[in-house]
């Protein structure tokens, strides 16, 4: 063979060597992480959970409790911070987050007592669209935004009942909830 016939072949040998590096590199690269490692069984039918339970669907955060009441009402969860509006045909017609204040009501079904247009909170705050439905240890317990349309954590060295919304949840909870209107607090 001639010098010039090895050099070719080394070259080709060369181009050969890399092109099979690069395929090799690119196959590594799209390996599914799972290769090798042993898989789950897969299942047919429903899928279940634990103990071969039912799986739950997720809860949706914004859907109406269940064990909320019935009819038109206003319903108040304690723990998700949350109200809901509900008309005569079981309809959430609007749910909206709110700031509790420092005294909670106790679960239970309420009545709309008395509403203000606009007055001072008992933390010197002005509010408007004040809704009230009960008093706990002389604390008057009810729905209000604050006029200025902060909602701020209220000072805990307070006994406060003003349960703040935003200004729009505000002027829809004025509207919904006449005097005689049902409040539902859950837990």
């Amino acid at each position: 063979m001639s010098r010039s016939s090895s050099g070719i072949v080394a070259g080709l040998t060369a181009a050969a060597v890399a092109a099979v590096c690069f395929l090799a590199y690119q196959a590594s690269a799209n390996v599914p992480d799972t290769l090798g490692k042993p898989s789950k069984p897969r299942t047919t039918g429903s899928p279940s959970g634990a103990a071969g339970a039912p799986a739950q669907p997720k809860k949706d955060p914004l859907a109406l409790p269940a064990e909320s009441g019935t009819g038109e009402r206003v319903v108040y969860a304690l723990a998700d911070r949350r109200v809901w509006l509900v008309d005569a045909a079981e309809k959430v017609t609007r749910t909206f987050e709110v700031m509790p204040s420092t005294v909670s009501p106790p679960p239970g079904t309420y009545a709309v007592t008395s509403r203000s247009g606009s007055v001072t909170g008992s933390d010197g705050v002005r509010i408007e669209h004040v809704v009230r439905f009960t008093s706990v240890d002389n604390v008057v317990i009810g729905f209000s935004a604050a006029v200025d349309g902060t909602l701020t954590t209220p000072n805990p060295s307070l006994k406060t009942g003003g349960i703040r919304m935003k200004v729009g949840d505000g002027n829809a909870m004025w509207t919904f909830a006449t005097v005689g209107a049902k409040i539902v607090v859950i837990p």
